[in-house]
């Protein structure tokens, strides 16, 4: 069986796209790198792939706001190309930047390509870019698909703007994948175990299919035991916490 082909988006100020491409071929899956501009002009097909990733970073600057430019170039310029990748039945994820870039695109809780934006994430609570380690619950009520079998990690945070904030009624139960928690998993314990003032502590939202996933966390930085802050003392065992996410990705994908 051939390996399952993912595809690494990359734009200017993208810079966590090596460490993306690493975690999912360590998952068993070929992982390209390719520039949103070369799919952009037909020099690479989106349908040639099982998975698409946003992965972090500060996309354009972050100008306008966080994720925005890459956002309106996903929507207006290959917008119909995703809606087919995702009627296929394949699997779209955004760590970090890449959550921005879907949510002001209109992607999450549920793909639209109208311009509508039920969600946002905007700057963090605290009033300053919060980079630190979080613990964080999975919802198992939640049909994400990159969350399957997980219930509790901890990853590194790395964001200016990642408070989630729905207007009423957007966001299900459904939607919650992944909740930000303190040491004993309580998803109401609040700042700073919430890093940024999600509304209801929301660290990631999937579509109601399961196959579209956002988070604000960083799970390609921690899957090996070494890039635990507490290795040593903890004697911690492979794999890291975030490596499931990609391998449930994998695994999944495996069936397309």
């Amino acid at each position: 069986m051939s390996k399952v082909r993912t595809l690494i988006l990359r734009a200017p100020g993208a810079n966590c796209d090596g460490e993306a491409a690493f975690a999912f071929e360590q998952a068993g899956a070929e992982a390209s790198l390719v520039h949103v501009n070369r799919l952009i002009r037909h020099e690479k097909r989106l349908a040639d792939y099982q998975i698409m990733v946003i992965p972090g970073g500060f996309t354009y600057g972050d100008d306008i706001a966080a994720g925005k430019v890459l956002a309106n170039e996903l929507r207006l310029k290959l917008g119909e190309d995703i809606a087919r990748f995702v009627e296929a039945g394949k699997l779209i994820l955004g760590i970090c930047n890449g959550f921005q870039v879907f949510v002001r695109a209109g992607f999450l809780p549920e793909l639209s390509l109208s311009g509508s934006q039920l969600l946002t994430l905007t700057g963090n609570d605290s009033g300053k870019f919060e980079c630190r380690w979080v613990y964080l619950r999975a919802n198992e009520k939640s049909p994400c698909i990159f969350t399957k079998g997980i219930e509790r990690m901890y990853l590194p945070v790395a964001h200016g703007e990642g408070k989630l904030v729905p207007l009423d009624g957007a966001l299900s139960e459904a939607n919650t994948a992944l909740y930000y928690t303190d040491a004993k998993g309580d998803i109401n314990a609040g700042y700073p175990h919430n890093p940024n003032g999600s509304v209801c502590n929301v660290a990631g939202v999937c579509d109601s299919s399961g196959r579209i996933f956002g988070l604000m966390p960083h799970p390609e930085r921690h899957i090996r035991s070494t890039q635990h802050p507490r290795w040593t003392a903890l004697s911690a065992k492979d794999p890291g916490d975030g490596f499931k996410i990609f391998q449930n990705a994998v695994d999944w994908a495996k069936s397309l």
